[in-house]
Order: C-alpha cells, then structure tokens, then sequence
C-alpha cells in the first residue's frame, strides 16, 4: 500500500529536527567531526606533496647521467638522506616540543661582520617554535650586535684568542668544541648544531636535521665519484682515507648531532690535528679533512642534502627545490687577510 504524501512529509520533517536537537545536544561530537575532516583533508595534502616531491625527484635522478647515490634518500647503510618532501614536519615538531637544541658558530676577526646576519637569518628560520641556544664565540665580544630574540631562545658570547692564519683559526673551533661538549654543554642541550658564519639562513631549517650524528652533503660534490673527492690522500696525515674508501664527500659548514656524539667526533678530528702537527704537516682541508675522516669509519645516522648547504655560484641548481643555508658571497683573500 502505498504511503500518503503528507505521510512521508511528515517523516522527514521528524527526521530533520531530530538530527537538529541532536546537534544541539551533542556539539562536541560534531566538532570533533569536523576537526577529523579537517585533519584527514591536511594530511591528504601532505601526504600529495611528499608523493609530487618524490615523483620530481624520480624524474631528476632518472635524467642526470651523474653519481646518483647523493640524490638518493637512503645512504647505503639506511641512514635518512633528508630532500624536500621526505618528512611531515608536523608529527616531527610535536615529538621535539621539548628537545633542547644548540648552535655553534666561530666569529673572529673580520668574520665579525657576518654575525648579524647569521643571527638575524637564524632568528627567522632556524629552529622556529623551539629552544635554541646560540654559543657564539668570537675574539670581538664589545662588538657583537644582538638581534632581538624570540622566547626560549638564548645568546651566550665566549670570549676566544684569534690566531693569526686562518687555518689555525678553522683547526681552533675543534679545540673550543671539545671542551665544550664535554663540560658545558651536556647540561644546557640536547642536540648542537655547527655551522661556519660566513652563511644566511635562507628557508625553514628545523627539527628534521636532528639525529644521533649529522653530516651534509658538500655541495661541490654531491653529484661526482669517490675518486674525485678532495680527502686527504697522503698516509702520513691522521686524515687519510685511502682510495676506494669514503661514501660521501661532507663539508664542515654544517653538521650536528647529540652533545655526546659531538664530543666523540670534536676530540678525534683534534687529536688527529695534534698529531700532524708533531709531524709538522697539515690536512689538505684542515678540519674538513679530520671530519671526513671521522665520518667514513663513523657513519652518519643522518645525512642533510645539499638543500641545506648551497652556493649559488656551483652548477646544477636544478636539483635544489629548496635553498636553506646559502653561503655568502666574499673576497676570501681579503676576508682572511689579518691586516
């Protein structure tokens, strides 16, 4: 039989005001309805970007016809080599509220001058939302602007002797890095970060670089063989790697870790540089070399793609989505000369 028209009418019209009084009775269920649409539909467009990321990613490796294994996200001992588009920066914040993080940084002599904008640049996009010391340490503390800081971060000047060349002064950070991670710093951070002055924070640079012990990639040689690496080759150095030996080539302007691995790395980068200076000879690269060194027998358990350390003067910039950490351009001659 069928129903009558004002039947069913009536139905919906009771149908409606109940699911109406139900809202109104229950408006937290529906907020958290909507926040769960919310949600999902934020992590839909995340988890689009990483797929998009890695599909540009894909082409550009599938096309180079170069050394691949620096544009890869795996090293071969599966250590996370961190792209654009590789992390939900997110659920990383979250498990970081609290971490406590350093950054490290040489200023003497005339490098004085790139301090500013180091902070400034660091202050807008390193570390954003998290505790961050800086340990400056320079031969000029009278002459050190301070930038306005953010809240829970910290600025903390050390007052250092200024050798007179310039590779004692890169060799020189080891020593004040040593000390530091063993004594100082255990109680204050968590993770430390060592950066060269000499650079701007360009993009967002956070948490997603954190790890028990952090290389870069140089950016010189992302893309080139082992064979055309610049490590010190010579047998008598502490900073010999012999041939066939080495994964990547890693630049000293940019890596971190836990305090306690920092002070395992700084001592033997140190106590390699004392050792050829008994022998009167000097790394090729200074303590790049110690470091490169350190980092072939101690592998990394994170590396940071070029992404995080780049020069816009080097070629295939195509492969850099993101530009995070640019050195700034100088007259290194000048820059070095003590007059």
């Amino acid at each position: 039989m069928l129903l009558s028209r004002s039947y069913v009418i009536g139905s919906v019209f009771v149908t409606i005001l109940f699911i109406v009084g139900f809202c109104f009775q229950n408006p937290e269920l529906i907020f958290q309805a909507q926040q769960k649409l919310k949600c999902n539909w934020s992590q839909n467009v995340i988890d689009k970007s990483i797929e998009l990321a890695h599909f540009e990613r894909k082409q550009l490796i599938n096309s180079v016809g170069f050394r691949k294994a620096g544009l890869n996200v795996l090293t071969p001992w599966l250590a996370p080599i961190i792209w654009n588009g590789t992390y939900d920066i997110d659920i990383l914040d979250n498990q970081h509220k609290d971490t406590r993080i350093g950054l490290f940084v040489f200023a003497v002599k005339k490098y004085i001058r790139f301090l500013l904008p180091f902070l400034e640049s660091a202050e807008q996009f390193f570390m954003v939302g998290h505790k961050v010391t800086y340990y400056v340490f320079t031969d000029k503390v009278n002459d050190v602007v301070k930038p306005k800081l953010a809240n829970d971060r910290i600025l903390q000047l050390h007052k250092v002797t200024a050798d007179r060349r310039w590779q004692d002064v890169s060799m020189r950070r080891m020593e004040a890095l040593t000390l530091f991670t063993k004594e100082r710093m255990p109680k204050e951070i968590d993770y430390l970060i060592c950066a060269d002055v000499d650079m701007v924070f360009n993009d967002h640079m956070g948490v997603e670089i954190l790890g028990d012990l952090v290389a870069t990639l140089h950016p010189a040689f992302f893309l080139s063989e082992r064979e055309s690496f610049s490590y010190e080759r010579r047998p008598i150095s502490a900073a010999y790697i012999p041939d066939g030996q080495g994964d990547f080539y890693y630049m000293a302007a940019l890596y971190g870790g836990k305090v306690e691995e920092i002070y395992k790395l700084s001592l033997a980068c140190q106590k390699g540089i004392t050792e050829d200076k008994k022998k009167s000879i000097e790394a090729v690269w200074q303590e790049e070399s110690h470091l490169n060194r350190y980092l072939v027998y101690n592998k990394p358990t994170k590396v940071l793609s070029p992404e995080y350390l780049w020069d816009t003067d080097l070629p295939h910039g195509e492969f850099i989505k993101k530009r995070r950490f640019l050195a700034v351009h100088k007259n290194h001659n000048e820059v070095r000369n003590t007059k």
